[in-house]
């Protein structure tokens, strides 16, 4: 059966029942969308009970029951169920409400366009309807007029004192009337035909037509809710298997527990192995010799007491049965060999001291970082940090200079090509354009690498590695420096540095000593060159990057230059370089790419 000739005068009632459709849905959706919230809280509180009752670390001795070990694999299977629930939820919101939400978006803007063409149609048939009675009024009306006018005429042409002019007036308007009367009598018949062929069309074409649409639409909506409810079944049952494992995990932890074998570990767990006491000795104060000792003679008769007790044996044992702060002494052999070891043990004494030192280098931290505070700046050398924060600071500030003198320089060398193409082709560009471009990444290069230097500057100095330049002459405070600082690959504390015997002492190692030397020896007007042995090579180096050395120590590189390498870089970041016999220093180990030998490496 069709809607369109059984229905065909049920236009608002059709309208209403396809609303009350699509609200059917949209209340379907909301319904699935609150079952995926209940289940997504379901699975949440579940995870939130298993990790609830989870084991703590003082409980994990209780795993040597097999009903506590059951216990903890039923909470990880509900873990698992919960995660089973949490994918109800995902699969609900995936598969019907988003689905369900877009089609009724879809069935919504449908059935907004079939009823307007519905109204349209409706509309136009109305219209019609108005004009044809229109065309019916303006027909009856020019009847009845040109009755009236016939009656006019008739009447002046009996009466015999009219005019013959009156009378011929008055028949001329009689035709005329009848004329009119005719005109609208064609013309409200051909109206009337074309408004029953309209209104044909309307109610058996046009009309039937849009409502076998609108019956389509609502049976695909009612197709769509089957499907709905079929997934939304479907999207429980996969589940089940997986459930359905859980539980059966739940039942064989739950088989798998032994009543016997936990009652045999709360034996091994709580058995002390001593012997149940004997039977107590009657004890006859009748005899003079074993009355009751007065209270006057108390410490003479524990004593005895004692002699006696230890005479007769261990049947009258009762301690075990007595509080633990009661139970026998031990002897004084195992406690004095405690003591004695307490005394002769060192390892303590150098933890202490190193507490000790920990404990002030953090006072010293903590002052100085509330001295900042209360200055609101920081120096720009990082000298308000300990010496080891500090080095890593001016590290982490060279590098990034570094980084940016780098781009520099790729901006001046991509310049540099455009440059040169524009010479070559003029028509491509000006070359003196690039000029100022190139000037500025020039100023630019020359500040970065002085703000390098001078970092470099602070960074030898914290290092130790060279004196500051204002104050050459004290060498003494070069290994006082290198002594508090703290090189990143020397992971020394206080204990590396003390004596065979326990002692702490606070000579400087190997390292920082091989350090300081090559600078002494290259101060010429102190030391003579020739009485120091010259250090063998470890390999060679090419210059990266060109590097001014005008801090004592350094030396003076140029971009591309090859080097022999005489020690490497220890993690303070400079490496010791040798140009010839006579020249010598440290570089930055960034502006330099190292090549050691092969000897070099396995040593």
């Amino acid at each position: 059966m069709s809607w369109g000739t059984e229905l065909w005068d049920q236009f608002d009632n059709l309208e209403k029942h396809t609303q009350w459709g699509i609200d059917f849905v949209e209340k379907y959706t909301k319904f699935v969308k609150e079952r995926s919230e209940i289940e997504l809280n379901y699975a949440r509180q579940i995870r939130n009970l298993s990790k609830k009752y989870q084991p703590k670390k003082k409980e994990e001795d209780d795993n040597k029951y097999t009903w506590c070990r059951a216990f903890h694999s039923t909470l990880n299977e509900l873990n698992d169920y919960a995660g089973q629930h949490e994918l109800i939820a995902e699969n609900m919101m995936s598969q019907i409400i988003a689905e369900l939400t877009r089609y009724t978006q879809e069935i919504k803007t449908e059935r907004k366009a079939h009823f307007h063409d519905g109204r349209k149609a409706q509309q136009q048939v109305e219209a019609s309807w108005k004009q044809l009675e229109a065309c019916k009024r303006k027909f009856e009306r020019d009847c009845k007029e040109a009755d009236r006018a016939q009656q006019y005429f008739e009447k002046l042409d009996a009466d015999i004192n009219v005019t013959k002019a009156d009378v011929e007036k008055a028949r001329q308007q009689a035709q005329m009337r009848h004329q009119m009367a005719s005109d609208s009598k064609n013309e409200y018949s051909s109206y009337l035909q074309k408004f029953n062929q309209e209104q044909n069309e309307h109610y058996y074409t046009i009309i039937p037509n849009i409502f076998q649409k609108i019956q389509v639409m609502e049976e695909k909506r009612i197709e769509r809710m089957g499907e709905s409810l079929k997934t939304f079944a479907e999207v429980d049952r996969q589940i089940l298997p997986i459930i359905g494992k859980c539980l059966d995990g739940i039942t064989q932890v739950a088989e798998s527990i032994e009543p016997k074998n936990d009652s045999s570990q709360v034996i091994e767990s709580y058995k002390s192995g001593f012997e149940p006491p004997g039977d107590v000795e009657f004890e006859d104060y009748g005899q003079a010799m074993k009355r009751t000792v007065s209270e006057t003679s108390l410490s003479n008769s524990r004593s005895d007491n004692k002699a006696d007790r230890s005479s007769k044996g261990k049947s009258k044992t009762l301690w075990p049965f007595i509080k633990k702060n009661k139970t026998p002494k031990q002897s004084k052999e195992p406690l004095s060999h405690r003591f004695n070891d307490l005394m002769t043990s060192k390892p303590k004494m150098h933890c202490l001291r190193s507490l000790r030192r920990g404990l002030s280098l953090k006072l010293l931290s903590l002052n100085a970082h509330v001295r900042n505070l209360i200055e609101g700046s920081n120096p720009e050398d990082f000298s308000h940090l300990p010496p080891e924060q500090r080095r890593k600071k001016l590290q982490a500030k060279i590098d990034d200079i570094n980084k940016d003198i780098q781009k520099e320089m790729d901006q001046r060398d991509a310049l540099t090509k455009m440059k040169e193409v524009y010479i070559k082709n003029p028509q491509m560009g000006d070359p003196n354009s690039v000029d100022p471009r190139l000037a500025e990444i020039a100023q630019n290069i020359e500040k970065l690498q002085a703000e390098a230097q001078k970092f470099e500057g602070w960074l030898a100095e914290v290092e130790g590695r060279m004196p500051v330049k204002s104050d050459p002459p004290k060498r003494t405070s070069v290994l006082y420096e290198t002594q508090n600082s703290t090189p990143p690959t020397n992971n020394n504390c206080a204990q590396d540095r003390e004596s065979p015997d326990g002692s702490y002492t606070e000579e400087p190692s190997s390292e920082v000593q091989s350090k300081v030397q090559p600078e002494t020896a290259e101060s010429g007007d102190e030391f003579d060159d020739a009485d120091e042995e010259i250090q063998p090579t470890i390999g060679t180096c090419k210059a990266l990057y060109p590097f001014e050395g005008v801090n004592e120590g350094t030396i003076s590189v140029a971009e591309g230059e090859l080097l022999y390498v005489i020690e490497e870089d220890k993690g303070d970041g400079w490496t010791r370089v040798r140009r010839n016999e006579e020249e010598e220093g440290y570089v930055p180990t960034s502006y330099v790419e190292v090549f050691l030998d092969s000897n070099a490496k396995d040593s």
